[in-house]
C-alpha cells in the first residue's frame, strides 16, 4: 500500500478525500463501481456482464416474447471489438458519420416522425409504410428501453440507434411482430450487421411450431441470409431523411428484398396467429 494510503495517513485526511482515496485505490467490484459514463449508464463487472448475458439468453430462448430480455442480451453479448467495427463501418460512410455526429432519436415526439406528419406523406412513401406498419401491429416507437450496460457513450448510441431502427426494418421487409416474424428479422439483422445477439436470437426457431419451423428453414431463413447479406448496412441509413421517398425505390437502392408475406403463407398453411411478438431489438 502506498504511504499516502496507509491507515494512519488516511485517518488524517478529510472524510470526503478519505472516501475518494479509498475508492480509487481499490479495483472495480460490485462494492466499488466507477462513476457512470453517461446518464443511465450502469458499469458492470465481467462476472455481472457474463451472468446477465447467460440469463437473458436462456430467458429469451424460453420466451421469445420477452423484449426486455432480448434487449438485455443485445447489450451484454456484444463485445467492444465488434461494436467498434460497427462504428468503423459507420465512419466509413458519409451518412453514417452524420448520424454519429447528429445522434438523432426515433420517437413519436420527433417532428418528422409524428403520426400527423407521417400520414401526410405520399401513399407508398417510406413514412406512410412505416406509419401503416405501426398501426397494423399496434406498436409504438416510444417503447425502446435506453441502453445502460455499454461503457463507451458512442458505442452505446450505436446500439440505441440499432434498437430504435428495428421497426423500420420491419416496415421495409414487411414482417409482422409475431415470434415467427421476429425470428426471421433477427436472421436478416444477423446477416446484415453481424450482430451477435441477432444470431443468438435465431435460436428461438426451435421454439416455433413444426410448420413455422419448416417454413423458416425453407423460406424465411434463406431469404434473410440472401437479403441481409446483399443489403446496404442499415445503420448507415438516415431514415428520417427518406420518409417522403417511395419505399420500393428505397428497397432497390438499398438492396433489400421484401420478405414473403407471412400472413399469406400462414393462410396457405391454414394457420391462425394468436401470438404477440416481442417487438424489441
Amino acid at each position: 500500500m502506498p504511504p499516502s494510503t496507509t491507515p494512519r495517513n488516511l485517518l488524517k485526511l478529510p472524510p470526503s478525500i478519505r472516501l475518494s482515496t479509498l475508492t480509487s485505490s481499490h479495483p472495480f467490484s460490485v462494492l466499488n463501481r466507477p462513476p457512470p459514463n453517461y446518464p443511465g449508464h450502469v458499469p458492470l463487472t465481467t462476472f455481472e456482464r457474463a451472468s446477465l448475458a447467460v440469463g437473458s439468453a436462456i430467458g429469451s430462448l424460453l420466451n421469445p416474447r420477452r423484449g426486455d430480455l432480448i434487449a438485455l442480451l443485445g447489450e451484454t453479448s456484444s463485445p467492444t471489438p465488434y461494436l467498434s467495427s460497427l462504428r468503423n463501418t459507420m465512419l466509413s460512410s458519409p451518412t453514417g458519420r452524420r448520424i454519429l455526429r447528429d445522434r438523432p432519436r426515433i420517437a413519436s415526439s420527433t417532428t418528422c416522425l409524428s403520426p400527423s406528419h407521417l400520414l401526410s406523406l405520399p401513399p407508398n412513401s417510406l413514412g406512410r409504410t412505416y406509419a401503416a406498419w405501426l398501426a397494423s401491429e399496434h406498436v409504438s416507437p416510444d417503447t425502446r428501453a435506453p441502453v445502460r450496460y455499454i461503457a463507451d457513450p458512442e458505442l452505446a448510441y450505436i446500439v440505441q440507434r440499432y434498437r430504435e431502427c428495428h421497426d423500420f426494418y420491419h416496415a421495409v421487409t414487411g414482417l409482422p411482430v409475431w415470434v415467427e416474424g421476429e425470428v426471421a428479422l433477427k436472421a436478416f439483422e444477423a446477416a446484415n450487421l453481424g450482430m451477435p445477439m441477432a444470431g443468438l436470437a435465431v435460436g428461438a426457431v426451435w421454439r416455433l411450431k413444426p410448420k413455422a419451423r419448416a417454413r423458416f428453414w425453407s423460406m424465411y431463413g434463406p431469404w434473410a441470409v440472401r437479403s441481409g447479406w446483399r443489403a446496404e448496412c442499415l445503420l448507415n441509413v438516415y431514415w428520417e431523411e427518406c420518409l417522403g421517398v417511395d419505399v420500393d425505390v428505397l428497397r432497390r437502392e438499398w438492396g433489400i428484398e421484401k420478405a414473403p408475406d407471412l400472413r399469406v403463407e400462414r393462410r396457405r398453411g391454414k394457420e391462425v396467429s394468436v401470438e404477440g411478438g416481442a417487438g424489441a431489438a
